[in-house]
């Protein structure tokens, strides 16, 4: 199909897009009824997001998503967003913004095409498949188009997947390298064959860790689905607060986000609890994809020696194992991750800038920040957790 034949659509509203012709895009692999490979470009969370307030008037998110059709049909889409800040993405453009002010140029607004608030690896670019040729390229020609009809500055897309980053080079776009913390699954199938695996210091540490969180006076259960009830959104929507206030200033997602998400989403979500007397204390929020287990927030109202690691990063690998699942990412950040089993691992985004010379100037800052971050996994890989087979341990 000649990509002229392909018309592009901006929509300010998931309501206006129905679900299943986004779905057909976004999660072909779940239409026998199986899961998605990862929820959070669903038709289902993203309008979660835009029906709490989460994103839209007021936020610095306003949507923008793009839909590709041909003959009637929709072949692509992407979640794009027209951004008056960098808040949220979790890919920090801050210094670019100030050089562009230095420069008398306007950064903001920018067009964003990513999940708000979630550095989590998956498809930006929506396809239906037997169009995967042509339908990242229409997507990507109908961002720039709207960044020019709207004299916007900068495209970029976060957290896209390696694929989508190789693409995205080949189409002449800007490839950034980040790094995160993920656990794999190397055929453990216990946490104690996954403990076997560690060097004897790293592995008495986490059992002594694990013990002293298990001794914090409750209990801890893992609840997904029709387990969770309204009142665990309650206490989680504390738990979420605290943290948020610390690390944002403010939370994210609006507390009507948690209402419409045991609504919809709830199939989608392991939510870890620890209760005390009765109480929820503590909690940890993971979204469950094919393969993968999605780390997103924590929270608690009471400090206990080491329940951060116990329901963020040991209940997960506990939950990956006894599911089948072959990954875990914990989100962004976290050197404190790596002695937990949680290894060092690349993500990608991809950016267009319109002005030459900015263009050309932020492609020799990407490449010197990624060979920096090529060195740094590897350093921190070679700091990991795991025995190291030419030593002989000690017991």
């Amino acid at each position: 199909m000649d990509q002229a034949q392909i018309e592009i659509r901006v929509f300010g509203s998931l309501s206006q897009i129905a679900a299943e012709e986004w779905d057909a895009c976004a999660c072909p692999e779940a239409a026998e009824g199986g899961r998605p490979i990862d929820p959070f470009t669903t038709h289902r969370f993203l309008k979660a997001l835009e029906d709490s307030g989460s994103v839209g008037r007021g936020t610095g998110w306003q949507p923008q998503y793009l839909v590709a059709t041909a003959d009637g049909m929709t072949i692509a889409c992407a979640p794009m967003y027209a951004k008056s800040h960098s808040q949220g993405e979790y890919i920090f453009d801050h210094s670019w913004a100030h050089a562009f002010e230095r420069a008398g140029r306007r950064y903001y607004p920018k067009l964003q095409i990513a999940v708000p608030f979630t550095p989590a690896t998956g498809r930006r670019f929506l396809v239906r498949p037997g169009y995967e040729e042509i339908g990242m390229p229409a997507l990507m020609e109908g961002a720039v188009r709207v960044a020019d009809a709207h004299n916007i500055e900068t495209v970029h897309v976060t957290f896209c997947t390696e694929a989508e980053a190789e693409a995205g080079a080949s189409m002449a776009l800007l490839v950034r390298a980040s790094q995160q913390f993920h656990w794999e699954d190397d055929g453990y199938k216990t946490f104690e064959g996954f403990l076997a695996s560690l060097s004897s210091r790293k592995r008495k540490n986490i059992r002594k860790e694990r013990e002293a969180a298990q001794a914090f006076g409750g209990t801890i259960r893992t609840l997904t689905g029709d387990q969770i009830e309204p009142r665990h959104w309650d206490a989680f929507w504390q738990f979420y607060q605290d943290t948020g206030s610390r690390k944002w200033g403010s939370p994210y997602l609006t507390r009507a986000f948690f209402d419409i998400a045991h609504q919809t989403l709830r199939n989608d979500i392991a939510l870890v609890l620890a209760e005390r007397d009765g109480r929820p204390v503590a909690g940890a929020l993971n979204f469950i994809g094919r393969d993968t287990l999605f780390g997103r927030y924590w929270g608690c109202i009471e400090h206990h020696p080491f329940l951060h690691f116990e329901l963020c990063y040991y209940r997960a690998i506990d939950f990956a194992l006894a599911n089948g699942m072959t990954r875990v990412e914990a989100g962004a950040q976290g050197e404190h991750k790596l002695a937990r089993g949680y290894l060092p691992t690349q993500t990608h985004s991809l950016h267009w800038i319109g002005d030459p010379g900015f263009a050309e100037a932020v492609s020799r800052f990407l490449e010197a920040e990624r060979a920096a971050v090529e060195e740094e996994i590897e350093v921190l890989t070679s700091y990991g957790p795991f025995r190291r087979i030419d030593v002989e341990e000690q017991e």
